[in-house]
């Protein structure tokens, strides 16, 4: 399975929270023989010898990732281009931004005259169990490698969880305070109006501003879980976290998440 880069994780968090990150015209795979590792800072491509990125094309995500669906066949080696273990997949043909990467199933010696190929499937790309909803992590794969645009979300909203949240919830779906004045609360993309998100950078951001619930009119039962919503009721479930604190928001309090520490991670 393939990992995304430090790059394509900050740009995919802006595009959620901040700024839109446009989808790629064409993916290229290109091959390594190291590591390239999420900064791309291992690549190690051939240098000559004929070598060049090859176009790669990718089944609609499933299930929470994103597989090749054909052979990539590369250009006839006319020199040797070392002992090929893993792969990545870039933005342009040369240069340009690492999208992802991973190791090839089994490493290939290339000498002159081989013609190297990837067979189909070989590339995957996902995201594991936890914290992304499936319908994101979905959306997101196919922004980036199937041509398939995901528009922004126009507000992301928090919501308060009385129950543990699942990666195949929906904004419907999970358990939230009813009544007592509870409201899901709107964090805006930075540079808007208060409370805030932070600009993404090391594949996290969080809430510059502190982020207020109503006064709760009536207890709203023990908060065990956080979740992020693309609407202000029902939508679709982003992101979510079940590891907080129990807490017990009881009548005439004020449930507040503190800034800095809602962090939204991808890695």
């Amino acid at each position: 399975m393939g990992s995304i880069s430090d790059f394509l994780e900050n740009e995919l968090l802006d595009h959620i929270f901040n700024v839109a990150y446009g989808s790629p015209a064409n993916v290229f795979l290109g091959l390594s023989t190291a590591d390239p590792l999420d900064t791309g800072a291992g690549l190690a491509e051939p240098a000559a010898g004929a070598y060049s990125r090859a176009t790669i094309t990718f089944s609609t995500a499933a299930a929470r990732a994103i597989t090749q669906n054909a052979k990539v066949t590369f250009t006839q080696a006319t020199g040797a281009w070392g002992t090929l273990t893993h792969w990545g997949l870039f933005d342009q043909v040369s240069g340009g931004n690492m999208l992802a990467h991973g190791s090839l199933t089994v490493s290939k010696a290339v000498v002159s005259g081989n013609t190297p190929s990837v067979a189909t499937s070989e590339v995957v790309v996902s995201y594991t169990a936890g914290e992304v909803a499936d319908y994101l992590a979905n959306q997101l794969l196919d922004h980036c490698f199937h041509a398939d645009n995901y528009t922004s979300p126009a507000s992301t909203f928090v919501c308060l969880c009385t129950g543990n949240v699942l990666d195949a919830d929906t904004g419907s779906t999970i358990s939230e305070p009813s009544g007592g004045a509870y409201a899901r609360q709107e964090v805006d993309i930075n540079g808007g109006a208060s409370p805030t998100w932070d600009l993404a950078s090391n594949g996290s951001l969080d809430n510059t501003h502190t982020i207020s619930f109503p006064q709760a009119t009536a207890s709203l039962g023990t908060v065990t879980a956080l979740a992020i919503a693309d609407a202000s009721s029902a939508g679709n479930l982003l992101f979510y976290e079940n590891t907080v604190i129990d807490q017990t928001v009881g009548n005439g309090d004020t449930a507040e998440i503190s800034a800095g520490s809602l962090k939204v991670s991808m890695s």
